[in-house]
């Protein structure tokens, strides 16, 4: 059974250089306090979260650096595009994230940006460990060995 595309869900930023640069052990989903100039600037698909990360301070779980372009019609009432913005996740996650951070040295990192079936915009966290050189290299030679064998697979 297909389930039927819900034109609420949508796609609004994706972190594809996270894949490359760290491990990502866990993903986790979490809302996002925002204005209503930033989710109508999001509908309209001007965001980056490329050189975005998370962090755990004061018992809280903020986003940083993450880009959300200011619309014109917004006037006065519009917002600042790099403001650091409030993440909401469960006292559990947050426990757990906390832990990861500080103890096991790992790096909470954004990867997608999303509006979910309700219209919610949500963000998925990939815990992660980061490459080194040796490990990106690696990574590259295995993404061009299965580009290679699907070519010599559809030539047959």
């Amino acid at each position: 059974m297909q389930k039927k595309h819900d034109p609420n869900s949508k796609l609004i930023a994706e972190n594809r250089r996270a894949r490359f640069d760290y491990f990502i052990e866990s993903e986790i989903e979490a809302g996002i306090v925002l204005t209503g100039s930033e989710v109508k600037a999001l509908r309209t698909g001007q965001s980056n979260i490329a050189e975005s990360y998370a962090s755990v301070e004061g018992g809280e779980l903020w986003l940083i650096n993450g880009y959300i372009a200011s619309l014109q019609q917004a006037g006065v009432f519009g917002h600042e595009e790099r403001r650091r913005r409030k993440l909401l996740v469960s006292k559990r996650e947050l426990s757990r994230l906390w832990q990861a951070v500080g103890r096991e040295g790992m790096t909470i990192v954004p990867l997608r940006m999303y509006f979910n079936d309700r219209g919610i915009v949500k963000l998925a966290l990939g815990v992660a460990k980061g490459k080194k050189v040796a490990d990106k290299r690696d990574t590259e030679a295995k993404r061009d060995w299965n580009r290679q064998k699907q070519r010599l697979l559809k030539q047959g």
